[in-house]
């Protein structure tokens, strides 16, 4: 360090786990240096196997590299303090055709990594035979997040650097004293509008919201107290809270879909809640029962995020489309061999796109016919098409659970999803076209995209 640098702040360094093996077994260092590129050339010189691996021999932050300070993706050239804490992560992106999905199973959590359109190799398999539930990657900050339900000890979650490497306990969800409940399953975790803001639902069905990154957890208390709650009914699944959808851009406005409680709906980030069911037909229930029911399974909803008053709804019989945020509903399945399933994805880039797998029922969970097809609208459900390359025709019994398919966000869309059967299928190309990326897994409870 030079003469003039004598007084630079002292950062905190944390290494990936890949990085972590070259430097001795040790991930977290402390590091003097006034700027980011400061701080690792110093910490090259402090550590000489780690020279090339984070900047190339011009000084210059590798391709394939990000840089995290104070969980903000940063240049090299961004100033640092004293205590900042800086992590080094690989890019998820390899390359224009690289792919990370996190297989939540009900034995572990499989990491898959390779290019899309392709089969996809077993990059780590985390919390070996237990259930994860779901598993998904915070892309603000890069931080991975696992529910995992213990055999013995109940349900958890985790977060972590590198989803190859190693998790860490948060403090919760639990619910707090005087509430007489406790979490028995966590079905999601969602990002929210803010910083380290994170939004998780439960069953018994209850929403908890975590404002630093997922360490600690509070119970959204208006919805848990709201009048009526007493009369909901669970699914087969149980009371549980499975699709959290914020508004892009206004923290306030927050839509949450329950089975079989319905969708709940705020404006005023959680403090009052309102029920969205109108247009909803429970055609479980006998025509005379359904006025005064509260039991709407819905099974899936996610907003259309380029308009974010449209909402999409997979129903216990039926495919629904709402207009108005989640107040009413139009019923959209005409076209579909069959309005019943669990999965459902919205594409981030067109919102009058969407994917559903359609089941032949609720008695006979497996693609109607045997053949396995994902259903595409582009018109906001006004007609449906089938998309069918690459997937199996022909006594193809293969079960996609509630979230079990996920997209990654690019263009064209990566569309990814896995069944109780053990098999991932991959498409790069918005559905057009698949390919079996992985095979002989644990039964697939969850498919998210890195």
């Amino acid at each position: 360090m030079s003469p003039t640098d004598k007084f630079a702040p002292v950062a905190r360094v944390t290494l990936p786990a890949t990085l972590k093996e070259r430097a001795g077994g040790r991930a977290d260092w402390e590091v003097e240096g006034t700027d980011v590129g400061a701080v690792l050339a110093q910490l090259e010189r402090e550590c000489p196997s780690l020279t090339g691996w984070i900047l190339d021999e011009q000084g210059q932050l590798r391709r394939h590299v990000n840089i995290f300070v104070n969980g903000e993706r940063v240049p090299l050239e961004n100033a640092v303090g004293t205590r900042d804490q800086i992590r080094v992560l690989p890019a998820i992106s390899g390359g224009s055709g690289a792919a990370e999905v996190l297989v939540g199973t009900r034995k572990g959590l499989v990491v898959l990594r390779g290019e899309r359109g392709a089969p996809l190799d077993v990059a780590a398999r985390k919390f070996e035979g237990e259930p994860v539930e779901f598993a998904v990657r915070d892309e603000r900050t890069g931080t991975y997040y696992a529910a995992v339900t213990h055999s013995h000890y109940g349900p958890k979650v985790f977060f972590a650097e590198d989803a190859a490497g190693e998790w860490t306990q948060s403090e919760g969800p639990v619910f707090p004293d005087g509430t007489d409940a406790s979490v028995a399953r966590v079905w999601s975790i969602k990002t929210g509008e803010g910083d380290g803001v994170l939004w998780a639902g439960v069953a018994p069905a209850a929403l908890f919201k975590s404002e630093d990154g997922g360490v600690t957890w509070s119970l959204n208390r208006p919805l848990w107290e709201v009048p009526g709650r007493e009369r909901w009914q669970g699914g087969a699944g149980g009371l549980c809270m499975h699709s959290i959808c914020p508004w892009p851009g206004d923290p306030s406005r927050l839509a949450v879909a329950i089975s079989a409680a319905g969708v709940w709906i705020t404006d005023d980030g959680g403090e009052s809640w309102r029920w969205g069911v109108e247009g909803l037909v429970p055609r479980y229930l006998p025509k005379e029962a359904r006025g005064r029911t509260t039991d709407y399974c819905v099974h899936n909803l996610h907003r259309a995020q380029l308009r974010p008053e449209t909402l999409f709804m997979q129903f216990h019989g039926g495919v629904y489309r709402s207009d108005d945020a989640g107040e009413t509903w139009l019923d959209i399945a005409d076209g579909l061999p069959s309005d019943f399933g669990f999965p459902l994805v919205a594409d981030p880039h067109d919102p009058d796109r969407a994917y559903v797998i359609p089941l032949k029922g609720a008695e006979d969970r497996v693609p109607p016919d045997g053949r396995l097809r994902v259903y595409e609208t582009r018109d906001a459900g006004k007609s449906w098409a089938p998309l069918t390359e690459g997937l199996p025709q022909e006594h193809a019994y293969h079960t996609t659970l509630r979230q079990a398919f996920g997209h990654d966000g690019r263009d064209p869309l990566g569309l990814f999803f896995g069944t109780e059967q053990g098999a991932v299928f991959g498409s790069a190309d918005a559905g057009a076209s698949w390919t079996l990326a992985a095979e002989g897994l644990p039964p697939v409870l969850s498919v998210r995209c890195s």
